[in-house]
């Protein structure tokens, strides 16, 4: 079984989680139902997947919740574009959290590959 906590992809998930908490206090009160709910669920699933599959025996299972956790990224970059377009939030602050989310899935990505050589 492996520890999660010492896994650099799972500590940078939880930065992001935090990051994206403390931008969302920033969206209007209207969309408390919609999409900021909707990104605080994304954003929680990455390292609650990648904590989820650590318990895992094989190589095989654990890389399915990495790449849940995967698909969970691409949900939340999409969902902050779309806050984007409608000017929720300024595009360049989306583009910084963005970039943080993007070298969390090429790490999240590398893991898996190299999951798959072991």
């Amino acid at each position: 079984m492996r520890n999660f906590r010492d896994l650099e992809v799972w500590n940078l998930s939880r930065e992001l989680v935090k990051e994206i908490y403390f931008l969302m206090k920033t969206m209007p009160d209207e969309e408390k139902f919609g999409l900021i709910s909707q990104i605080k669920r994304s954003a929680i699933s990455i390292p609650s997947n990648i904590a989820e599959g650590c318990a895992k025996k094989s190589n095989k299972d654990f890389s399915r919740f990495l790449e849940i956790s995967l698909g969970s990224c691409y949900e939340l970059e999409t969902q902050l574009i779309l806050c984007s377009d409608v000017e929720l939030i300024k595009e360049d602050i989306i583009e910084e959290k963005i970039i943080l989310l993007q070298t969390l899935e090429k790490k999240i990505t590398s893991f898996i590959n190299y999951l798959a050589t072991q």
